[in-house]
């Protein structure tokens, strides 16, 4: 009896232990007192993604295009360790990103065939009305999520997606 009291009591503690590593993890906070990892966005047209925190650090790879989502995973003084849809990795000076939030429609879909679309909804509900198709790779502003879903402008058009069919915003995460 005393054995399975103790057991159990092992096991809730480690629950418990577990729970709180978690939760910490996710309130996380960088040097600048963000979240880490957060979602931000590139600011500039022109940006250089190093290997390392510094202009000392080789080059890996040019970015052209403003308003790319990414997520920042680390801070460094005034240097940010960023990650893009594609799993890309660096770090960039913190000038050339933006808090403004976009997204990628379901870019893990790229390439697999024709006719695979993510659905830009009336409102934030599954049986309403499509108002647009986004192909994946597709780049999106996002205003708002509620956790299911995202109100988005993308191309001229203004809905909601689900929040499953986007990178740009955690599962279950709410802003406004």
């Amino acid at each position: 009896m005393r054995r399975a009291i103790f057991r159990s009591c092992l096991a809730f503690a480690l629950a418990l232990a577990a729970f709180a590593s978690t939760a910490e993890a996710q309130n996380a906070k960088g040097a600048s007192g963000l979240p880490l990892p957060r979602f931000v966005s590139l600011k500039s047209k022109r940006v250089n993604l190093r290997v390392g925190p510094s202009t000392d650090y080789a080059t890996s790879w040019m970015y052209t295009r403003a308003g790319l989502p990414v997520e920042i995973t680390q801070e460094y003084e005034n240097w940010r360790k960023i990650r893009d849809a594609d799993g890309t990795e660096g770090w960039v000076n913190q000038s050339l990103l933006s808090g403004e939030r976009m997204a990628v429609a379901a870019p893990w879909m790229r390439g697999k065939g024709d006719n695979i679309y993510v659905n830009l909804r009336r409102d934030p509900q599954a049986n309403s009305t499509i108002t647009a198709r986004l192909e994946p790779g597709v780049i999106f502003k996002i205003a708002e999520c509620t956790g299911e879903w995202c109100k988005a402008q993308a191309e001229g058009n203004e809905g909601w997606v689900a929040q499953g069919e986007i990178w740009g915003a955690y599962p279950g995460e709410a802003f406004k």
